[in-house]
């Protein structure tokens, strides 16, 4: 079975300059869509797509008319300030847009002049969240980012029994998911001392980023019915990068019996570029496991999944702290990892996520978890690479860190790469820890209440 099509020849060249640069992120084969604007402007957000080092405008594009029948129809829907209506219109609309801005891009396309006055610098844009995140389901689907947490807590037995059966999650928090660039405060919560008495409210001292994809719902279900892991991936838009930040001590303190709540809910960061499903077609792999690890139960096993369920994204972790920015060094590479060693695929977490009826909507978001690799110099959290803070990293300035301080920048990026392939980048999420706000205490007078209320 193959998943490619004209638009990944890596032959196909485009009419713009900047799309044919070596290092491209976002070359003719790529295309990823994304909610923008003109800096500083009053304009609506609307959806567009990266070509170079440009976005093509797709409200532009659907009022000249420069495409007609499904992709006109698609790109009116992109049109929107948010781009759940195109995801919902399912994978035949998303291709027929694909295959016309393809083709349109190419040199020698007739449409040339018409896609050139749509098109808007990448360097002049903002951008907001690319859709409205209805729910949030992260996953736990790197095994090696749980072994390894679980080898700090349980050194004789990391893995809980259910690991290998099930793909882990929670439900998340959608109001704190912000775009790549924003600065958030540190959290705080109450955390326990091992020496304490009684735990305490305090900013978080273990703040930590998560290297995560970011998974994008397209077409739903009904609730009630189930998604066969054979038709899953009709139901996925795209991917982005996600760093889901985590406060250390605060889940440590409040996670038993129900897993974490403050520790989550307080900042997510994505990618603004939503690079499709279908753009990643020339960078499938088998699905890795040990042959004695259980086989998946029925409903998360098909044979395609098995053969080419896996994704081959190279993935970075890096770090710039407040005196590197100050002294203009550049941003330092804390770790490097790849998607192809997540345990649990794609269609495997849909699958799961809807096998109890559970309707999925356009735009929920998931979180693939933190992918780490299985060497250490692979692992996308602090957590791990610190070995629980007990092993400071030292940074080229002299520096050192065992968890993410006040001041530094995490920026991950993203990037398929492979022979006989075009580059596929995802480009970057970034965002900036800020000082915990002081906690204002206030004493609280009672006042008498009208008789019935309390």
């Amino acid at each position: 079975m193959s998943f490619t099509n004209e638009t990944h020849d890596p032959q196909l060249r485009c009419w713009l300059q900047s799309a044919e640069e070596a290092d491209c992120e976002f070359p003719i084969q790529n295309l990823p869509f994304a909610e923008f604007r003109r800096q500083g402007s009053n304009q609506a957000f609307r959806g567009g797509v990266a070509i170079g080092d440009q976005i093509v405008d797709l409200a532009a594009v659907a009022t000249a008319g420069v495409f007609a029948g499904a992709a006109q129809q698609a790109a009116e829907a992109c049109a929107a300030p948010a781009l759940n209506h195109f995801m919902s219109l399912g994978k035949q609309a998303w291709s027929a847009l694909r295959l016309a801005l393809s083709r349109a891009l190419r040199q020698g396309a007739p449409q040339e002049a018409a896609i050139q006055a749509c098109l808007v610098p990448q360097d002049q844009a903002e951008y907001s969240l690319p859709c409205q995140i209805g729910d949030y389901t992260d996953f736990y689907s790197s095994v090696h980012h749980a072994t390894a947490v679980g080898s700090l807590f349980r050194p004789d037995k990391p893995l809980l029994p259910n690991y290998k059966w099930i793909p882990v999650g929670y439900h998340g928090r959608t109001s704190s998911i912000a775009i790549s660039g924003h600065c958030f405060y540190r959290p705080q919560g109450q955390t326990m001392s091992p020496d304490a008495a009684e735990p305490s409210v305090e900013p978080c001292k273990r703040l930590d980023h998560e290297l995560e994809l970011g998974i994008f719902i397209g077409a739903g279900n009904a609730q009630g019915e189930p998604i066969p892991i054979q038709n899953a991936e009709d139901h996925v838009f795209g991917l982005c990068l996600f760093n889901d930040w985590s406060a250390r001590d605060i889940q440590a303190w409040e996670y038993q019996p129900l897993g974490p709540f403050l520790a989550k809910n307080f900042a997510s960061t994505l990618s603004p570029w939503i690079v499709t499903l279908e753009a990643l077609a020339p960078f499938r792999a088998p699905l890795m496991r040990p042959e004695s690890d259980p086989r998946p139960l029925p409903y998360l096993h098909c044979a395609s999944n098995s053969a080419q369920g896996s994704l081959d994204i190279e993935l970075q972790v890096l770090i710039q702290t407040e005196r590197m920015r100050k002294a203009g060094q550049a941003p330092e590479v804390l770790a490097t990892s790849n998607f192809v060693h997540s345990y649990w695929t794609i269609a495997q977490l849909v699958a799961h996520h809807s096998v109890n009826g559970c309707n999925l909507r356009p735009g929920d978001l998931f979180g693939s978890g933190t992918q780490s690799g299985p060497n250490p110099q692979q692992a996308g959290s602090m957590l791990e690479l610190s070995r629980g803070g007990k092993q400071a990293l030292r940074l080229r300035n002299g520096e050192s860190r065992t968890f993410i301080e006040d001041g530094d920048t995490v920026i991950l990026r993203g990037a398929c790469q492979r022979q006989g392939a075009a580059r596929i980048g995802f480009g970057e999420v970034t965002s900036t820890v800020l000082p915990a706000k002081t906690l204002q205490s206030k004493t609280l007078q009672s006042k008498t209440l009208p008789a019935g209320q309390n």
